[in-house]
């Protein structure tokens, strides 16, 4: 390339003129005048402008138009990361998700169920301080997305570590208590594995008769007549009534510490009151007795004399992901049967 361009300027200079062409108007004829040094330095320095004009005109269209094979390179690497770290995040938002609704079955339900207080506000969000823990990210390109993901990830650890506390300090709450978890009404009242038999949930439906918009204070499972019923926990038969309205054939369970379970519409009833009865035990047969439009459970849970949503207590028969179809299923504002 040196060579070429000095080259270029020798030929140049070679062949370049050697004196101006002035016209004389007092002799009325042109005249030669030689160069002086003063022209030809001029005149180099015009001709480096202009190569130099075009080289950089070279370069400006080489790097608009055409990627050279290091910088296509740094890109592939840039949209990698890129994606990668899009795809972190929202599995750090999903993972966020998942910690929040644990925390809040933690509060709302399992600390309910075994009367244990509340998990300590400053344990389970714990705060940090201390110096700059990104001073050295700090003014680097995107940077900030980066700083963002890592205290994201940061809050992720101290909340799961805490939830791990939590829930080791319930298992140090349940350990002795063999009658406490037996009586617990922690299954489904009735064969429910493909968890298509949920018809209706525990909030505001519909009435199926009155066609208003009225508290459904338990959980509807269709199924036909005659199908087994079984009491969700340990526990003492308290009442049994047979009746044509209302809840029809119905039996109520006392479990012990603050549970109860009434089991409603039932064709046939196959415990007596105050018998004890076993979780899985067969206590009646399903049917559509009292205020009852088809063959259905009706099936409600008592918290210290409180209806509470069944949903919250099949833990003992369901996978975590099945808990979530069937919650989502129970939250679907649809007709009740009752």
């Amino acid at each position: 390339m040196k060579v070429a361009t000095f080259d270029y300027f020798r030929t140049a200079i070679f062949h370049m003129k050697k004196h101006h062409i002035r016209f004389n108007k007092s002799q009325l004829r042109t005249e030669a005048i030689p160069f002086t040094a003063r022209d030809y330095v001029l005149w180099l320095l015009k001709r480096c402008v202009m190569v130099v004009g075009i080289a950089v005109g070279a370069v400006m269209v080489f790097d608009q138009y055409f990627e050279s094979p290091k910088v296509r390179r740094q890109q592939q690497q840039i949209d990698f990361l890129e994606g990668q770290t899009a795809m972190m995040e929202d599995k750090v938002a999903g993972m966020t998700g998942a910690l929040a609704e644990l925390t809040e079955r933690d509060e709302s339900i399992y600390r309910n169920i075994f009367g244990a207080e509340p998990y300590p506000e400053h344990l389970r969000n714990p705060g940090i301080g201390g110096a700059d823990r990104y001073r050295e990210l700090r003014g680097l390109e995107q940077s900030e997305q980066v700083i963002v993901l890592r205290e994201q990830i940061a809050e992720l650890e101290r909340r799961m570590l805490a939830q791990g506390e939590s829930f080791n300090q319930l298992m140090d709450l349940t350990e002795n208590r063999e009658e406490l978890l037996k009586s617990i009404p922690a299954i489904q009242p009735v064969r429910n594995s493909d968890l298509k038999r949920m018809a209706s949930g525990y909030g505001y439906r519909i009435h199926p008769i009155y066609k208003v918009r009225k508290m459904h204070w338990g959980m509807d499972f269709s199924a036909p007549t005659g199908t087994e019923i079984f009491a969700t926990g340990d526990g003492e038969v308290v009442e049994v009534k047979k009746k044509y309205n209302g809840y029809g054939h119905h039996v109520r369970i006392r479990h012990g510490f603050g549970h109860e379970t009434l089991y409603a519409h039932m064709s046939k009833i196959l415990v007596r009151r105050g018998q004890r009865v076993e979780r899985g035990e067969v206590i009646g047969l399903v049917g559509s007795t009292g205020t009852s439009v088809a063959p259905h459970l009706h099936y409600e849970v008592f918290k210290e004399g409180k209806r509470v949503n069944p949903a919250h207590y099949y833990f003992n028969d369901l996978s975590p992901e099945q808990y979530e179809q069937l919650l989502d299923a129970s939250e679907n504002a649809n007709q009740s049967f009752d």
